[in-house]
Protein backbone atom coordinates (compact mmCIF):
# COMPACT_ATOMS: atom_id res chain seq x y z
CA UNK A 1 0.00 0.00 0.00
CA UNK A 2 1.54 3.14 -0.93
CA UNK A 3 0.26 5.17 2.21
CA UNK A 4 2.15 2.77 4.11
CA UNK A 5 5.29 2.25 2.53
CA UNK A 6 5.92 6.35 2.05
CA UNK A 7 5.06 6.66 5.95
CA UNK A 8 8.53 4.95 6.96
CA UNK A 9 10.62 6.64 4.34
CA UNK A 10 10.66 9.83 6.97
CA UNK A 11 10.59 13.29 6.56
CA UNK A 12 13.45 12.83 3.73
CA UNK A 13 10.46 11.71 1.25
CA UNK A 14 10.27 15.39 -0.93
CA UNK A 15 13.26 14.26 -2.78
CA UNK A 16 11.45 10.54 -3.98
CA UNK A 17 8.58 11.68 -5.02
CA UNK A 18 9.49 11.25 -9.04
CA UNK A 19 10.98 8.13 -8.84
CA UNK A 20 7.92 6.92 -6.59
CA UNK A 21 5.58 8.33 -9.25
CA UNK A 22 2.54 9.22 -6.15
CA UNK A 23 -0.60 10.99 -6.78
CA UNK A 24 -3.68 11.62 -4.86
CA UNK A 25 -5.61 9.54 -7.43
CA UNK A 26 -3.85 6.22 -6.65
CA UNK A 27 -4.64 5.89 -2.90
CA UNK A 28 -7.46 4.30 -1.33
CA UNK A 29 -9.75 6.40 0.33
CA UNK A 30 -9.16 4.39 3.43
CA UNK A 31 -5.72 5.51 3.86
CA UNK A 32 -6.23 8.83 4.65
CA UNK A 33 -5.80 9.69 8.74
CA UNK A 34 -8.85 10.54 10.65
CA UNK A 35 -9.03 14.13 10.82
CA UNK A 36 -10.34 13.37 14.80
CA UNK A 37 -6.42 12.11 15.90
CA UNK A 38 -4.33 12.89 12.59
CA UNK A 39 -0.71 13.78 14.56
CA UNK A 40 1.47 15.67 12.62
CA UNK A 41 3.71 12.81 11.50
CA UNK A 42 0.38 11.50 9.80
CA UNK A 43 0.09 15.01 8.20
CA UNK A 44 3.22 15.59 7.01
CA UNK A 45 3.87 11.99 5.58
CA UNK A 46 0.57 12.58 3.58
CA UNK A 47 1.94 16.04 2.43
CA UNK A 48 5.16 15.35 1.64
CA UNK A 49 4.03 11.95 -0.52
CA UNK A 50 1.48 13.56 -2.28
CA UNK A 51 -1.09 11.42 -0.94
CA UNK A 52 -3.14 14.84 -0.01
CA UNK A 53 -2.19 18.63 -0.62
CA UNK A 54 -2.23 21.95 1.60
CA UNK A 55 -5.01 22.87 0.23
CA UNK A 56 -7.07 19.46 0.68
CA UNK A 57 -6.37 20.07 4.13
CA UNK A 58 -7.66 23.56 4.32
CA UNK A 59 -10.29 22.70 2.87
CA UNK A 60 -11.36 19.68 4.93
CA UNK A 61 -10.80 21.78 8.42
CA UNK A 62 -12.77 24.56 6.93
CA UNK A 63 -16.42 22.31 6.37
CA UNK A 64 -15.42 20.98 9.56
CA UNK A 65 -15.28 24.40 11.54
CA UNK A 66 -18.62 24.92 9.62
CA UNK A 67 -20.37 21.29 10.42
CA UNK A 68 -20.37 22.29 14.18
CA UNK A 69 -20.34 26.23 14.13
CA UNK A 70 -23.75 26.40 14.65
CA UNK A 71 -23.81 24.09 17.79
CA UNK A 72 -20.21 24.41 19.36
CA UNK A 73 -19.19 28.40 18.35
CA UNK A 74 -15.66 27.45 18.61
CA UNK A 75 -14.22 29.26 15.63
CA UNK A 76 -14.94 32.95 15.16
CA UNK A 77 -12.90 33.47 12.18
CA UNK A 78 -11.69 31.59 9.15
CA UNK A 79 -8.87 33.58 7.57
CA UNK A 80 -9.99 33.91 3.67
CA UNK A 81 -7.02 33.83 2.75
CA UNK A 82 -5.85 30.33 3.89
CA UNK A 83 -6.80 28.24 0.64
CA UNK A 84 -4.72 30.80 -1.18
CA UNK A 85 -1.44 30.67 1.17
CA UNK A 86 -2.12 26.91 1.10
CA UNK A 87 -1.67 26.97 -2.54
CA UNK A 88 1.33 28.77 -2.51
CA UNK A 89 2.93 25.84 0.03
CA UNK A 90 1.71 23.03 -2.42
CA UNK A 91 3.54 25.34 -5.02
CA UNK A 92 6.73 25.68 -3.59
CA UNK A 93 6.59 21.89 -2.27
CA UNK A 94 5.77 20.53 -5.77
CA UNK A 95 8.61 22.38 -6.64
CA UNK A 96 10.67 20.83 -4.42
CA UNK A 97 11.86 24.33 -2.31
CA UNK A 98 9.47 23.48 0.63
CA UNK A 99 11.25 20.34 2.00
CA UNK A 100 13.87 22.11 4.01
CA UNK A 101 11.50 24.30 5.88
CA UNK A 102 10.35 22.54 8.54
CA UNK A 103 7.65 20.10 10.23
CA UNK A 104 5.04 22.34 10.23
CA UNK A 105 5.27 23.69 6.63
CA UNK A 106 1.52 23.80 4.84
CA UNK A 107 -0.36 22.82 8.37
CA UNK A 108 -3.13 24.77 9.50
CA UNK A 109 -3.03 25.93 12.93
CA UNK A 110 -5.91 28.01 14.54
CA UNK A 111 -4.84 30.68 17.23
CA UNK A 112 -7.26 32.32 19.85
CA UNK A 113 -8.70 35.26 18.92
CA UNK A 114 -6.50 38.10 21.22
CA UNK A 115 -3.33 36.55 19.09
CA UNK A 116 -2.83 39.88 16.77
CA UNK A 117 -2.48 39.44 13.37
CA UNK A 118 -2.17 42.25 10.72
CA UNK A 119 -4.04 40.44 7.86
CA UNK A 120 -8.29 40.44 7.28
CA UNK A 121 -8.95 38.67 10.23
CA UNK A 122 -9.66 40.73 13.00
CA UNK A 123 -8.30 40.38 16.36
CA UNK A 124 -10.97 40.74 18.81
CA UNK A 125 -11.09 39.28 22.32
CA UNK A 126 -14.17 38.08 22.00
CA UNK A 127 -14.98 41.84 21.90
CA UNK A 128 -16.71 44.24 19.31
CA UNK A 129 -14.27 47.02 21.18
CA UNK A 130 -11.62 45.26 19.54
CA UNK A 131 -13.65 44.94 15.62
CA UNK A 132 -12.03 46.56 12.77
CA UNK A 133 -9.17 47.49 15.21
CA UNK A 134 -5.51 46.42 12.97
CA UNK A 135 -2.44 46.21 14.49
CA UNK A 136 0.80 47.90 13.77
CA UNK A 137 2.07 44.51 12.60
CA UNK A 138 1.67 40.76 13.06
CA UNK A 139 2.13 39.56 16.73
CA UNK A 140 5.66 37.94 17.39
CA UNK A 141 3.76 34.66 17.74
CA UNK A 142 2.01 35.12 14.86
CA UNK A 143 4.92 35.99 12.95
CA UNK A 144 6.91 33.04 14.32
CA UNK A 145 3.58 30.36 12.88
CA UNK A 146 4.26 31.98 9.36
CA UNK A 147 8.02 31.63 9.63
CA UNK A 148 7.89 27.95 10.27
CA UNK A 149 5.19 27.70 7.45
CA UNK A 150 1.97 26.76 9.52
CA UNK A 151 -1.22 28.46 7.95
CA UNK A 152 -3.08 30.20 10.27
CA UNK A 153 -6.62 29.04 9.91
CA UNK A 154 -8.43 31.14 12.00
CA UNK A 155 -9.54 32.96 14.90
CA UNK A 156 -10.29 30.36 18.06
CA UNK A 157 -13.57 31.56 20.33
CA UNK A 158 -12.51 32.26 23.89
CA UNK A 159 -13.91 33.25 27.50
CA UNK A 160 -14.30 37.07 26.81
CA UNK A 161 -10.65 39.81 27.72
CA UNK A 162 -9.07 36.02 28.24
CA UNK A 163 -11.90 35.62 31.01
CA UNK A 164 -11.14 38.65 32.88
CA UNK A 165 -14.05 41.12 32.75
CA UNK A 166 -17.31 40.00 35.00
CA UNK A 167 -17.63 37.51 38.14
CA UNK A 168 -20.96 36.72 36.18
CA UNK A 169 -20.49 35.12 33.23
CA UNK A 170 -20.04 31.32 31.59
CA UNK A 171 -16.45 30.12 30.44
CA UNK A 172 -16.47 30.09 27.08
CA UNK A 173 -18.72 33.24 25.93
CA UNK A 174 -17.87 35.94 24.34
CA UNK A 175 -19.72 38.62 22.90
CA UNK A 176 -18.25 38.57 19.31
CA UNK A 177 -18.36 34.96 19.02
CA UNK A 178 -20.88 33.19 20.93
CA UNK A 179 -21.03 30.07 23.61
CA UNK A 180 -18.35 28.11 23.40
CA UNK A 181 -19.37 24.45 23.96
CA UNK A 182 -17.46 21.26 24.88
CA UNK A 183 -18.32 17.95 22.05
CA UNK A 184 -18.21 15.72 25.25
CA UNK A 185 -21.25 15.86 26.71
CA UNK A 186 -24.21 18.02 26.05
CA UNK A 187 -24.09 21.53 26.28
CA UNK A 188 -20.89 21.43 27.67
CA UNK A 189 -18.88 23.81 29.55
CA UNK A 190 -15.98 24.12 27.76
CA UNK A 191 -13.92 25.66 30.10
CA UNK A 192 -12.01 29.07 29.73
CA UNK A 193 -10.40 30.79 28.61
CA UNK A 194 -9.04 29.27 25.70
CA UNK A 195 -12.06 27.20 25.24
CA UNK A 196 -12.43 27.50 21.40
CA UNK A 197 -8.59 26.28 21.34
CA UNK A 198 -9.06 23.35 23.21
CA UNK A 199 -12.43 22.32 21.35
CA UNK A 200 -10.92 22.70 17.94
CA UNK A 201 -7.86 20.81 18.78
CA UNK A 202 -9.73 17.96 20.20
CA UNK A 203 -12.61 17.18 17.71
CA UNK A 204 -9.96 18.03 14.52
CA UNK A 205 -11.18 21.32 13.44
CA UNK A 206 -7.36 22.11 12.92
CA UNK A 207 -4.45 19.87 13.08
CA UNK A 208 -3.93 22.01 16.95
CA UNK A 209 -4.21 25.03 18.41
CA UNK A 210 -2.89 28.15 20.45
CA UNK A 211 -4.62 29.43 23.25
CA UNK A 212 -2.82 31.59 26.52
CA UNK A 213 -3.17 31.32 29.90
CA UNK A 214 -3.06 34.11 33.09
CA UNK A 215 -4.03 31.42 35.31
CA UNK A 216 -5.62 27.69 34.77
CA UNK A 217 -6.71 29.03 30.97
CA UNK A 218 -4.77 26.50 28.95
CA UNK A 219 -4.70 23.65 31.41
CA UNK A 220 -8.40 23.85 32.42
CA UNK A 221 -9.56 23.71 28.61
CA UNK A 222 -7.39 21.06 27.97
CA UNK A 223 -8.62 18.24 29.90
CA UNK A 224 -11.95 18.88 30.12
CA UNK A 225 -11.68 18.40 26.10
CA UNK A 226 -9.43 15.24 26.41
CA UNK A 227 -6.44 16.74 24.45
CA UNK A 228 -2.47 18.02 25.96
CA UNK A 229 -1.78 21.67 27.11
CA UNK A 230 1.26 22.93 27.60
CA UNK A 231 1.63 26.65 29.63
CA UNK A 232 4.87 27.41 29.06
CA UNK A 233 7.37 29.42 31.66
CA UNK A 234 6.41 32.92 31.23
CA UNK A 235 9.38 34.47 29.02
CA UNK A 236 10.02 31.68 27.00
CA UNK A 237 6.81 32.46 24.20
CA UNK A 238 6.31 36.56 23.51
CA UNK A 239 3.34 38.13 24.15
CA UNK A 240 4.06 41.24 21.99
CA UNK A 241 0.71 42.05 20.63
CA UNK A 242 -1.22 39.47 22.10
CA UNK A 243 -4.35 41.57 24.15
CA UNK A 244 -3.51 41.55 27.80
CA UNK A 245 -4.78 40.71 31.35
CA UNK A 246 -1.20 40.46 33.17
CA UNK A 247 2.30 40.75 32.10
CA UNK A 248 3.59 39.13 34.91
CA UNK A 249 1.49 35.74 34.61
CA UNK A 250 0.41 36.04 30.66
CA UNK A 251 1.96 33.10 28.52
CA UNK A 252 1.10 31.52 25.20
CA UNK A 253 1.10 28.27 24.45
CA UNK A 254 0.37 24.82 22.50
CA UNK A 255 -3.16 22.83 22.57
CA UNK A 256 -2.89 19.38 20.90
CA UNK A 257 -4.11 15.90 20.91
CA UNK A 258 -0.20 14.34 21.23
CA UNK A 259 2.28 15.61 23.53
CA UNK A 260 4.64 15.41 20.44
CA UNK A 261 2.34 17.22 18.65
CA UNK A 262 2.39 20.24 21.70
CA UNK A 263 6.18 20.11 21.77
CA UNK A 264 6.46 20.33 17.87
CA UNK A 265 4.04 23.50 18.23
CA UNK A 266 6.39 24.60 21.55
CA UNK A 267 9.37 24.60 19.65
CA UNK A 268 7.70 26.69 16.36
CA UNK A 269 6.57 29.64 19.15
CA UNK A 270 9.53 29.63 21.50
CA UNK A 271 12.22 31.81 21.35
CA UNK A 272 13.67 35.33 23.03
CA UNK A 273 11.39 38.77 21.39
CA UNK A 274 13.42 42.20 21.87
CA UNK A 275 9.51 43.78 22.40
CA UNK A 276 8.71 41.26 25.19
CA UNK A 277 12.07 41.90 28.06
CA UNK A 278 10.44 38.99 29.98
CA UNK A 279 11.97 36.49 27.22
CA UNK A 280 15.22 37.99 28.13
CA UNK A 281 15.11 35.46 31.11
CA UNK A 282 15.46 32.52 28.41
CA UNK A 283 18.54 30.70 30.02
CA UNK A 284 19.11 29.05 26.42
CA UNK A 285 21.51 31.72 25.27
CA UNK A 286 23.03 29.60 22.27
CA UNK A 287 19.66 27.17 21.39
CA UNK A 288 16.56 26.38 22.86
CA UNK A 289 16.34 22.62 24.18
CA UNK A 290 14.67 20.28 20.78
CA UNK A 291 11.43 19.89 22.89
CA UNK A 292 10.52 17.19 20.04
CA UNK A 293 13.57 15.38 20.91
CA UNK A 294 12.01 14.71 24.78
CA UNK A 295 9.64 12.58 23.53
CA UNK A 296 11.03 9.63 24.46
CA UNK A 297 9.63 5.88 25.76
CA UNK A 298 11.85 5.87 28.49
CA UNK A 299 11.30 9.64 29.88
CA UNK A 300 10.19 8.43 33.34
CA UNK A 301 13.51 6.88 34.31
CA UNK A 302 15.17 8.42 36.90
CA UNK A 303 12.61 11.21 37.18
CA UNK A 304 11.71 12.40 41.01
CA UNK A 305 7.69 13.05 41.15
CA UNK A 306 6.33 14.72 44.22
CA UNK A 307 2.65 14.15 45.22
CA UNK A 308 1.47 17.32 47.38
CA UNK A 309 -1.26 15.69 49.39
CA UNK A 310 -2.59 18.37 51.14
CA UNK A 311 -3.61 19.72 47.73
CA UNK A 312 -5.50 17.25 46.87
CA UNK A 313 -9.26 18.09 47.77
CA UNK A 314 -11.65 14.39 48.32
CA UNK A 315 -14.96 14.18 47.45
CA UNK A 316 -17.81 12.38 46.54
CA UNK A 317 -17.45 14.80 43.29
CA UNK A 318 -13.54 13.78 42.56
CA UNK A 319 -13.99 9.92 43.66
CA UNK A 320 -13.17 8.50 40.00
CA UNK A 321 -10.74 11.12 39.12
CA UNK A 322 -8.85 10.16 42.30
CA UNK A 323 -8.91 6.99 41.82
CA UNK A 324 -7.26 7.12 38.17
CA UNK A 325 -4.90 9.21 39.60
CA UNK A 326 -3.39 6.82 42.43
CA UNK A 327 -3.52 4.24 39.42
CA UNK A 328 -0.97 6.94 37.57
CA UNK A 329 1.22 6.87 40.43
CA UNK A 330 1.63 2.99 39.95
CA UNK A 331 2.06 3.91 36.19
CA UNK A 332 4.89 6.19 36.98
CA UNK A 333 6.65 3.95 39.22
CA UNK A 334 6.47 1.15 36.28
CA UNK A 335 8.72 3.71 34.51
CA UNK A 336 11.03 3.69 37.00
CA UNK A 337 10.34 7.03 38.52
CA UNK A 338 10.49 7.67 42.09
CA UNK A 339 7.28 9.10 43.68
CA UNK A 340 8.04 11.61 46.76
CA UNK A 341 5.00 11.06 48.74
CA UNK A 342 3.03 13.59 50.92
CA UNK A 343 5.08 16.86 51.79
CA UNK A 344 3.45 20.23 52.36
CA UNK A 345 3.49 23.17 50.53
CA UNK A 346 3.38 25.71 52.78
CA UNK A 347 2.46 28.95 50.77
CA UNK A 348 -0.40 27.28 49.25
CA UNK A 349 -2.85 28.29 51.52
CA UNK A 350 -1.69 32.06 51.57
CA UNK A 351 -2.34 33.51 48.09
CA UNK A 352 -5.70 33.56 47.61
CA UNK A 353 -6.24 37.24 48.94
CA UNK A 354 -3.94 38.91 46.22
CA UNK A 355 -4.76 37.18 42.92
CA UNK A 356 -7.46 39.29 42.00
CA UNK A 357 -5.91 42.88 42.99
CA UNK A 358 -2.40 41.96 41.38
CA UNK A 359 -4.75 41.16 38.17
CA UNK A 360 -6.34 44.06 37.78
CA UNK A 361 -3.75 46.45 38.73
CA UNK A 362 -1.96 44.55 35.49
CA UNK A 363 -4.66 45.23 33.55
CA UNK A 364 -5.40 48.36 34.54
CA UNK A 365 -2.03 49.12 32.86
CA UNK A 366 -1.12 46.40 30.88
CA UNK A 367 -4.44 46.57 28.14
CA UNK A 368 -3.15 50.69 27.26
CA UNK A 369 0.70 50.21 27.05
CA UNK A 370 0.46 46.59 25.56
CA UNK A 371 -2.49 46.81 23.48
CA UNK A 372 -4.33 50.02 22.95
CA UNK A 373 -1.19 51.73 22.00
CA UNK A 374 -0.03 49.72 19.13
CA UNK A 375 -2.91 49.62 17.21
CA UNK A 376 -3.09 50.98 13.44
CA UNK A 377 -6.51 51.47 13.29
CA UNK A 378 -9.02 52.00 16.40
CA UNK A 379 -12.39 52.45 15.29
CA UNK A 380 -14.09 53.23 18.80
CA UNK A 381 -10.93 55.15 20.38
CA UNK A 382 -10.95 53.34 23.05
CA UNK A 383 -7.40 53.68 24.91
CA UNK A 384 -7.61 52.79 28.92
CA UNK A 385 -9.88 50.25 30.65
CA UNK A 386 -12.22 52.77 31.91
CA UNK A 387 -13.31 53.48 28.27
CA UNK A 388 -13.59 49.92 27.40
CA UNK A 389 -15.93 49.45 30.47
CA UNK A 390 -18.13 52.68 28.97
CA UNK A 391 -18.12 50.94 26.02
CA UNK A 392 -18.68 47.47 27.03
CA UNK A 393 -22.22 49.19 29.05
CA UNK A 394 -23.20 50.51 26.23
CA UNK A 395 -23.35 48.29 23.34
CA UNK A 396 -26.06 45.66 23.40
CA UNK A 397 -24.49 43.18 22.07
CA UNK A 398 -21.97 42.88 24.84
CA UNK A 399 -24.56 41.70 27.10
CA UNK A 400 -24.46 44.28 30.38
CA UNK A 401 -25.65 44.03 33.01
CA UNK A 402 -26.72 40.05 32.60
CA UNK A 403 -22.82 39.82 32.34
CA UNK A 404 -21.51 42.40 34.13
CA UNK A 405 -17.88 44.30 34.34
CA UNK A 406 -17.00 43.98 37.96
CA UNK A 407 -13.51 42.83 37.55
CA UNK A 408 -12.67 45.91 36.03
CA UNK A 409 -15.18 48.38 38.08
CA UNK A 410 -12.79 46.95 41.41
CA UNK A 411 -9.59 47.35 39.74
CA UNK A 412 -10.46 50.72 38.54
CA UNK A 413 -12.05 51.69 42.09
CA UNK A 414 -8.75 49.92 43.62
CA UNK A 415 -6.75 53.04 42.01
CA UNK A 416 -3.18 51.94 41.43
CA UNK A 417 -1.87 50.19 38.60
CA UNK A 418 1.25 47.80 38.65
CA UNK A 419 3.59 50.49 39.23
CA UNK A 420 2.21 51.47 41.96
CA UNK A 421 3.82 50.51 46.08
CA UNK A 422 0.39 48.75 46.97
CA UNK A 423 1.00 46.28 43.86
CA UNK A 424 4.56 45.91 44.09
CA UNK A 425 3.69 45.05 48.24
CA UNK A 426 1.02 42.64 47.43
CA UNK A 427 2.76 41.24 44.51
CA UNK A 428 6.44 39.93 46.16
CA UNK A 429 4.38 38.97 49.20
CA UNK A 430 2.32 36.49 46.84
CA UNK A 431 5.76 35.49 45.20
CA UNK A 432 6.91 34.22 48.11
CA UNK A 433 4.30 31.98 48.99
CA UNK A 434 3.79 31.00 45.66
CA UNK A 435 7.62 30.41 44.71
CA UNK A 436 9.88 29.68 48.01
CA UNK A 437 7.22 28.28 49.92
CA UNK A 438 5.28 27.80 47.54
CA UNK A 439 6.25 25.39 44.16
CA UNK A 440 9.47 26.36 43.99
CA UNK A 441 10.48 25.47 47.28
CA UNK A 442 9.04 22.64 47.21
CA UNK A 443 11.11 21.58 44.13
CA UNK A 444 14.34 22.68 45.76
CA UNK A 445 13.36 21.04 49.11
CA UNK A 446 12.59 18.01 48.04
CA UNK A 447 15.20 17.27 44.90
CA UNK A 448 12.39 16.89 42.18
CA UNK A 449 11.95 16.95 38.46
CA UNK A 450 8.21 17.34 38.99
CA UNK A 451 5.20 17.69 40.67
CA UNK A 452 2.02 15.52 40.09
CA UNK A 453 -1.91 16.04 40.56
CA UNK A 454 -4.65 15.92 39.15
CA UNK A 455 -4.99 18.94 36.92
CA UNK A 456 -7.79 20.97 38.31
CA UNK A 457 -6.01 21.15 41.09
CA UNK A 458 -2.58 22.45 40.05
CA UNK A 459 -2.62 25.77 38.45
CA UNK A 460 -2.54 28.65 40.73
CA UNK A 461 0.87 28.06 41.98
CA UNK A 462 3.11 27.63 38.74
CA UNK A 463 0.43 30.85 37.47
CA UNK A 464 1.75 33.64 40.22
CA UNK A 465 5.19 32.28 39.73
CA UNK A 466 5.45 31.83 36.02
CA UNK A 467 6.35 28.20 35.48
CA UNK A 468 5.51 25.48 33.44
CA UNK A 469 2.59 22.98 33.53
CA UNK A 470 1.44 20.58 31.37
CA UNK A 471 -1.56 18.23 31.18
CA UNK A 472 -2.42 14.75 29.37
CA UNK A 473 -5.42 13.26 29.36
CA UNK A 474 -6.48 10.91 32.25
CA UNK A 475 -9.65 9.68 32.01
CA UNK A 476 -13.48 10.76 32.27
CA UNK A 477 -16.44 10.52 34.44
CA UNK A 478 -18.46 7.26 34.72
CA UNK A 479 -21.46 6.63 32.24
CA UNK A 480 -23.81 6.73 35.36
CA UNK A 481 -22.56 10.22 36.77
CA UNK A 482 -25.08 12.83 37.46
CA UNK A 483 -24.94 15.94 35.41
CA UNK A 484 -25.07 19.45 36.92
CA UNK A 485 -24.79 23.06 36.05
CA UNK A 486 -22.58 26.13 35.65
CA UNK A 487 -22.28 28.38 38.14
CA UNK A 488 -23.29 30.41 35.26
CA UNK A 489 -26.29 28.28 34.97
CA UNK A 490 -26.37 28.04 31.07
CA UNK A 491 -24.04 25.22 30.66
CA UNK A 492 -23.62 21.65 31.63
CA UNK A 493 -20.61 21.66 34.33
CA UNK A 494 -20.30 18.22 34.97
CA UNK A 495 -21.56 15.37 33.99
CA UNK A 496 -20.84 11.20 32.14
CA UNK A 497 -18.16 11.26 30.02
CA UNK A 498 -16.70 14.59 30.75
CA UNK A 499 -12.71 14.11 30.67
CA UNK A 500 -10.24 15.13 32.98
CA UNK A 501 -6.15 14.99 33.51
CA UNK A 502 -3.02 14.73 35.39
CA UNK A 503 -0.60 17.64 35.26
CA UNK A 504 2.96 17.78 35.47
CA UNK A 505 4.67 20.83 36.72
CA UNK A 506 7.60 21.82 37.18
CA UNK A 507 10.78 24.45 37.35
CA UNK A 508 10.98 27.79 35.44
CA UNK A 509 11.61 26.63 31.73
CA UNK A 510 11.61 23.15 32.77
CA UNK A 511 9.75 22.07 29.37
CA UNK A 512 12.20 19.97 28.43
CA UNK A 513 11.95 17.89 31.37
CA UNK A 514 7.76 17.93 31.47
CA UNK A 515 7.55 16.95 27.67
CA UNK A 516 10.16 13.55 28.69
CA UNK A 517 7.89 12.81 31.97
CA UNK A 518 4.72 13.74 29.96
CA UNK A 519 4.99 11.82 26.87
CA UNK A 520 6.47 8.64 28.44
CA UNK A 521 3.41 8.41 30.41
CA UNK A 522 1.01 9.03 27.47
CA UNK A 523 2.43 6.26 25.76
CA UNK A 524 2.05 3.83 28.63
CA UNK A 525 -1.53 5.17 28.86
CA UNK A 526 -2.62 6.42 25.81
CA UNK A 527 -5.91 7.24 27.32
CA UNK A 528 -7.48 9.80 24.59
CA UNK A 529 -8.11 7.71 22.28
CA UNK A 530 -10.67 5.66 24.88
CA UNK A 531 -12.86 8.93 25.38
CA UNK A 532 -15.07 9.62 22.52
CA UNK A 533 -16.59 13.19 21.99
CA UNK A 534 -20.18 13.22 21.54
CA UNK A 535 -20.36 15.86 18.69
CA UNK A 536 -17.63 15.43 16.08
CA UNK A 537 -17.62 16.42 12.60
CA UNK A 538 -18.21 14.08 9.50
CA UNK A 539 -15.74 15.85 6.80
CA UNK A 540 -12.27 13.77 6.41
CA UNK A 541 -9.87 13.96 4.15
CA UNK A 542 -11.55 11.21 1.51
CA UNK A 543 -14.69 13.59 1.08
CA UNK A 544 -12.06 16.15 -0.04
CA UNK A 545 -9.33 15.12 -2.33
CA UNK A 546 -9.70 14.88 -5.90
CA UNK A 547 -12.73 17.32 -5.64
CA UNK A 548 -11.14 20.49 -7.04
CA UNK A 549 -11.11 24.34 -5.62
Amino acid sequence: MIFSTVFKLGLGVCSLLPALGVVSATVRRDDFPSLLDATLDELRHGLDAGLFTSVDLTKAYIARIQEVADELHAVNEINPDALSIAARMDAARKNKTACSRGPLYGIPVLIKDNIATLDKMNNTAGSFALVGAQPKEDSTIAAKLRKAGVIILGKANLSQWANWRSSNTSSGWSAYGGQTKGAYLRDQDPSGSSSGSGVSSSIGLAWAALGTETDGSIISPSYVNNIVGIKPSVGLTSRYLVVPISSHQDTVGPMARTVKDAAYLLSAIAGADKNDNYTSAIPFKERLPDYVAACKDDGLSGKRIGVPRGLLTPSQDTSPLLQAFEKALEVLRSGNATIVDDFEIPGSEKIGKFIEPILGADMLTDVASHYFNHLKTNPYNITTLKQLQSFTQKFPKEEWPVRDTQLWQDAIDRGFDNTSPEFWSMYTEQLEFAGPQGILGALKNNSLDAIVLPSEMLNSLPAIVGSPIITVPLGKRPDDWPESKNGFGNLIGDGPNLPFGIAFAGDLFSEEKLIEIAYAFEQKTKVRGTIQPLVKPKTELRDVVGTGS
